[in-house]
């Protein structure tokens, strides 16, 4: 584990240590719990990394640990009580340890604020996704015994100016290129809690990506809720954020997640193509609804039509092109014949994977008070046959890569399978046997067996540089 000691030069200058950093967190442990989207994921590397400056010490497990955070999701309505279940779950080690604080952040954070605390006993404090940045000097004010604190403000007039800060960013990791949201999908809470669409300065994300490539990364993955639509104040749009990264970082790959329909151009796409292998061919690209109605009723600003039209668009111009998608059953009103219209649209489109939930109403959004809620049980239902009808369809898509050669970039060894693994640039995971000395080598692999998210396969020769 690393320590404010053991830190590289390179991790030390990422940003400037607080100058109270040996009285704030005096060696305590931090464990974070996280769950969501990438972007919570990265926050919760960027959180161990401004409080690991700031003298804590990141530990393994809660039980270690005097301080732990709560870093959640709240897109869809369970993971509200996910954070109440967990922190519960903490009550023992208080007894043990009545030092412990609990405080928690993410778009619940963010979204509850007060009520957190007030419907739960173990919750000392809150913040919010605008407000990582000053966790310092909030965790300093509730270990000096300040009580039910609230932190959950959004800095809508500031620039977004922020280092990409990860601890061990290993063969992959995200950068974050902008943040919040200005579409406000029927559905969808992320701008309230994430607040309105930013962008980072092109600059800044091509130096935080050179410095990432220095500690050895070879693949970033640029983020954004509505990533497409970035916008630098230099006048460059993500069709050229793509382009300079792909030129200029030293990268062996990039990829991007998640874009929006109504913001793919075709200017985008070529640029993909023809940056090809560096800008991987992978391309996850939303729909929610396959009927146009119901798209109206969420705001997408696209009908079926239109997202046909893109996806044309791009398998033009991108021909070895892969898609997966998210979709929406069960918003309100959906009938029969129109959640039909999803099912036809998945196969019509041919994405090889889905993210599909059943709709749930979140606080704050315009869904939510809308009549005609489907009850829970249709939901369930046609989401089932959803993931039967797209289970059928995805295997036999897949089964033309069996026997071919793809290149894998190597992340890691599962000791449970004995094996390395790795993402094509399809992104599929892909299982091989191999020397742990091939970790962070791209290498060619002929596919056995193909399953719509996941590869098997076998390490092949090349150039006679390579062991079976």
């Amino acid at each position: 584990m690393q320590t404010p000691e053991s830190m590289d030069e390179t991790s030390s200058k990422l940003a400037v240590p607080y100058k109270s950093a040996g009285d704030i967190g005096q060696g305590r442990g931090v464990f974070i719990s996280t769950y969501g989207c990438q972007m919570n994921v990265n926050d919760t590397e960027r959180m161990y990394s401004i409080l690991e400056m700031a003298n804590f010490v990141p530990v393994q497990s809660p039980e270690q640990a005097t301080l732990i955070l709560i870093n959640a999701c709240s897109v869809r309505e369970t993971p509200v009580q996910k954070v109440y279940s967990e922190a519960g779950r903490y009550r023992k080690l208080r007894l043990k340890n009545p030092a412990l604080k609990v405080g928690v952040g993410g778009c619940v954070g963010q979204q509850e604020k007060g009520n957190l605390i007030k419907n739960s006993d173990m919750i000392d404090f809150v913040f919010g996704t605008d407000t990582i940045d000053q966790l310092p000097d909030l965790v300093s004010k509730v270990f000096a015994g300040n009580d039910d604190l609230i932190n959950a403000r959004f800095e809508h007039r500031a620039a977004y100016h922020v280092e990409t800060l990860v601890r061990n960013p290993g063969i992959s990791t995200f950068v974050n290129v902008t943040k919040g949201c200005d579409n406000f999908c029927t559905f969808c809470v992320v701008p309230y809690t994430r607040g309105r669409e930013k962008s980072r300065p092109l600059a800044h994300v091509l130096d935080d990506i050179h410095k990432l490539v220095a500690r050895g990364v070879k693949e970033v993955t640029v983020l954004g809720q509505n990533v497409n639509s970035y916008s630098s104040d230099c006048g460059a749009d993500f069709a050229d954020l793509l382009e300079r990264i792909a030129q200029e970082s030293g990268l062996q790959r990039l990829r991007f997640t998640t874009s929006h329909p109504k913001d793919f151009n075709q200017k985008l796409a070529k640029v993909m193509f023809r940056n090809q292998p560096i800008i991987c061919e992978y391309i996850h690209l939303p729909f929610q609804s396959g009927n146009s109605r119901i798209l109206q009723l969420m705001n997408r600003n696209y009908t079926r039509g239109e997202y046909l039209d893109r996806i044309k668009m791009i398998r033009d111009s991108i021909p070895n092109v892969i898609f997966s998608t998210d979709i929406i059953v069960g918003f309100p009103t959906e009938t029969e014949e129109e959640f039909q219209d999803t099912i036809s649209l998945v196969q019509e489109v041919g994405a090889e994977t889905i993210f599909a939930f059943k709709y749930s109403p979140r606080p704050f959004t315009k869904a939510a008070r809308f009549e005609g809620q489907v009850p829970e049980d249709i939901k369930s239902d046609r989401l089932n046959r959803l993931f039967d009808a797209h289970d059928k369809m995805a295997f036999e898509l897949v089964k033309r890569y069996e026997g071919q050669v793809f290149d894998v970039l190597v992340e890691g060894f599962n000791p449970a399978r004995g094996t390395l693994n790795g993402r094509s640039s399809h992104n599929k995971l892909t299982h091989f046997v191999g020397d742990l000395s091939l970790i962070g080598q791209t290498v060619p692999v002929r596919i056995s067996k193909a399953f719509p998210a996941t590869f098997r396969g076998e390490l092949v020769l090349r150039n006679q540089d390579l062991i079976l």
